[in-house]
């Protein structure tokens, strides 16, 4: 059969491909409108069910997400409607893929591209918490093309604001958005869409206040604002700032008994101040197997209680994590205890909140907590995502009523428990051996002394924190101090209860006597003047400031930074008598001139010198005998004869070594001009048969050096020189010839220039 000519298809045009490409798209965005618009939220399981487009709904399966939790399965159907929301749920539920994903849904149903801009902001009050974020966001992100970045503090600036304008996804914390918002010259938040705040109570309060004013005046009012955290705000005017328009109030666990996880057990011991180390010592050495988080109110109690507890070595690998880290070291130590099975982690608040520390067995809360929801924050560290966890909180004896009475209102159930005698262990002779080894050591104790005694004098709440009801002694020998570091606020309303108490009981008979006998100080005994000793080191100014009355700075904290200040005009340094007891302050003159160092070395005592005998006994360089010692040695003319013998020998051998030194030294002297002279000799008997000017200088040879050098006739003898003349009085020195000059007479012609070449050639 004859072959039928084939037949060549008609070319698609690429117009073509992406108008039906561009139609597709449309189609499937529709439905999934629709199916957004017809949800049910009562009849969703799984992660599959929801309308998700296909890159969302890959990245969650490939990161093994798939059942929805409680406050997710509440608040997505919600978002995806693009409703504004306030949500509240339980630590440990899952709120970061509530706002995560129908944050990618928004951007995909935007059409947003690369070139779009900024379209979702996430803030977080701390920066683990955003890398954390940003990890979730990296692994069910990763079938979408949207760029996302991560900006917190501790990154190099310059880097990040060249490509902060490049951005669709921003997770960050307040302070740093708000420095690119003000320095960053590309970056644009007008398109903004959607809007996230992590931990919004913590970021709504008084600390973010000013900064989260001034970043939402930089955002669209068209946009959608979310809100997540484990204790909601309801304020109105916390969302008004926010600018949100109607928003659903999501809590799924509102109706639940307790405010915290079901399968948290929950205790608490009432340990006095003095005794909570001891106990928080004893703990971990009982439970060496396990996980644990371990709360203080401060960075610098926790590193004294890392550094000590790392010296007294519990048997627990030991870490710590506060503020004042750098940031590589925050990031180290979060990953280092996240991947470790049986280790304890010191730490202030910047790890109670978000922040998902996998299989932690228990929370140890050593300070109180500021209030409840603090406490709920910090517990929500273990007992995650339906796993176990216990947490024991440590209260003093004045703060067990009134934090009884707020766990009830919440609904938070603690139960009380006692501490077994047997496990009780005293760590407080360590602390003091420490104190007293390390100048280091005792400089940390004292500012985690001071810095705790501001934490409760600066709570809000007084009903539970009394400053007055802290013993301050006891405590700082429990840190292992010799005394009690005195603190300005505290002396300052010692004085003026001290100044007021006669006024106040003005209408008793003899209360004013019995209150200047009260005023008197008590009677110092040696132990107290031991204490006071200063320690003898570099820093022992610094811890005697420490121990003085030292005023706090305008925004209540001590002046760490001056390390050493005259701070009032009481010292005797400058102005009038008047001026000093009025206390009044010194200008800066005044004390410039009071640490310089010639001030300083006036009001110290003269230098001494010791010596020391064969037994090792120190003395004086020169001290005296006392009258019976001397008389004992005989009579004073003996002594002094005997004095003046000893004083001779001593100056006659002496005498002799000077003469034998300088006696070489001529040697020495007279040998090296000798050796002069006979290179110089040398040197003319290489010269011999050239004409040399004549020298008549002080070194020429009269042939005494020839007579010296002559054979057997007799011993050598040195020459006599000369006496030295003067600069005035010496001849023109001689020249040498040089034995590749030669002398001819200036050529005339050209042939004598031709002789002069031949010459020179033959030579």
């Amino acid at each position: 059969m004859p072959r039928k000519p084939k037949t060549k298809a008609a070319p698609v045009k690429k117009s073509a491909l992406r108008t039906a490409k561009r139609e597709l798209d449309a189609q499937s965005m529709r439905e999934l409108e629709e199916r957004i618009a017809a949800l049910d939220p009562a009849t969703i399981e799984q992660f599959d069910e929801l309308p998700l487009s296909k890159q969302t709904a890959q990245g969650l399966k490939q990161s093994h997400f798939t059942r929805l939790t409680d406050i997710q399965k509440a608040s997505i159907p919600v978002a995806l409607r693009g409703r504004d929301i306030l949500g509240a749920a339980k630590t440990g539920s899952g709120k970061t893929l509530a706002f995560l994903v129908p944050l990618l849904e928004a951007l995909y149903r935007a059409n947003w591209t690369p070139y779009d801009g900024l379209g979702a902001l996430v803030i977080s009050p701390t920066r683990e918490l955003a890398i954390q974020i940003f990890e979730v966001l990296r692994k069910i992100g990763r079938a979408h093309s949207f760029s996302a970045g991560l900006v917190i503090g501790g990154k190099d600036v310059q880097v990040e604001r060249e490509r902060i304008s490049r951005l669709n996804i921003l997770i960050c914390t307040p302070g740093r958005l708000l420095q690119h918002m003000d320095q960053a010259a590309g970056f644009e938040t007008g398109n903004l869409k959607m809007l996230v705040l992590d931990e919004a109570d913590r970021i709504l309060d008084m600390g973010f206040r000013s900064t989260l004013d001034a970043i939402v005046e930089h955002l669209p009012r068209e946009r959608q604002t979310m809100l997540f955290s484990a204790t909601q705000t309801k304020s109105v005017s916390d969302l008004a700032r926010l600018s949100l328009k109607e928003p659903e109030y999501i809590a799924v666990h509102e109706a639940a008994t307790t405010s915290t996880p079901a399968n948290l057990q929950q205790y608490y011991v009432v340990t006095p101040l003095p005794e909570k180390l001891n106990a928080l010592f004893g703990f971990l050495k009982t439970h060496l197997k396990a996980k644990i988080i371990v709360f203080l109110s401060s960075s610098k109690q926790v590193r004294f209680v890392f550094e000590t507890f790392k010296t007294l070595h519990p048997g627990i690998p030991l870490m710590h994590l506060h503020g004042k880290q750098k940031q590589t070291a925050r990031i180290e130590i979060t990953e280092r205890f996240s991947s470790m099975k049986m280790a304890c982690l010191f730490a202030t608040d910047i790890a109670a909140r978000g922040i998902d520390f996998p299989a932690v067995d228990w929370v140890v809360q050593v300070d109180c907590p500021e209030d409840v929801d603090t406490y709920i924050h910090r517990v929500g560290r273990t007992a995650r995502f339906d796993k176990a966890g216990r947490a024991l909180l440590m209260l003093a004896p004045s703060e067990e009523a009134g934090m009884a009475q707020r766990f009830e209102a919440r609904r938070v159930p603690v139960d009380k428990i006692t501490i077994k005698e047997a496990k009780k262990k005293s760590i407080q002779a360590q602390l003091q051996a420490l104190c007293f080894r390390s100048p280091e050591v005792k400089y940390l104790g004292q500012k985690a002394f001071i810095s705790y005694v501001k934490s409760v004098y600066l709570q809000k709440d007084k009903e539970v924190f009394d400053v007055s009801a802290v013993p301050a002694e006891e405590y700082a020998a429990s840190l292992g101090l010799p005394g009690a570091p005195r603190i300005k606020f505290l002396s300052g309303q010692r004085a003026k209860a001290l100044k007021n108490a006669p006024r106040a009981t003005a209408d008793d008979s003899g209360s004013e006597s019995e209150a200047g006998e009260a005023a008197k100080p008590a009677v110092r005994t040696k132990y107290d003047r031991m204490f006071e000793r200063k320690n003898q080191t570099v820093l022992s100014e610094h811890y005697a400031n420490l121990v003085r009355d030292k005023p706090l700075g305008d925004d209540g904290s001590d002046s760490d930074g001056e390390f050493m200040a005259v701070k009032r005009a009481d010292h005797g340094i400058g102005g009038s008598d008047d001026e000093a007891a009025a206390g009044e302050p010194t200008s800066k003159r005044q004390a410039k001139i009071a640490l310089s160092k010639k001030l300083s070395l006036r009001n110290k005592p003269n230098p001494t010198k010791l010596v020391f005998d064969d037994d090792g006994n120190p003395h004086q360089l020169y001290e005296f005998e006392d009258e019976a010692a001397f008389a004992a040695q005989g009579p004073a003319a003996a002594q002094k004869a005997a004095f003046v013998a000893k004083e001779g020998e001593m100056i006659a051998s002496a005498d002799v070594e000077d003469k034998a030194v300088a006696k070489e030294k001529r040697k020495e002297k007279r040998r090296r001009r000798l050796e002069r002279e006979r290179a110089d000799a040398s040197d003319d008997d290489d010269d011999a048969g050239v004409e040399l000017a004549p020298y008549d200088g002080p070194d020429a040879d009269d042939g005494s050096a020839s007579d010296a050098s002559a054979g057997p006739a007799g011993p050598a003898r040195s020459p006599s020189p000369e006496p030295k003349r003067k600069w005035f009085q010496q001849d023109a020195p001689r020249k040498r010839a040089r034995r590749d000059v030669v002398e001819v007479e200036e050529p005339a012609t050209l042939a004598d220039l031709e002789a002069l070449s031949m010459k020179l050639l033959g030579n």
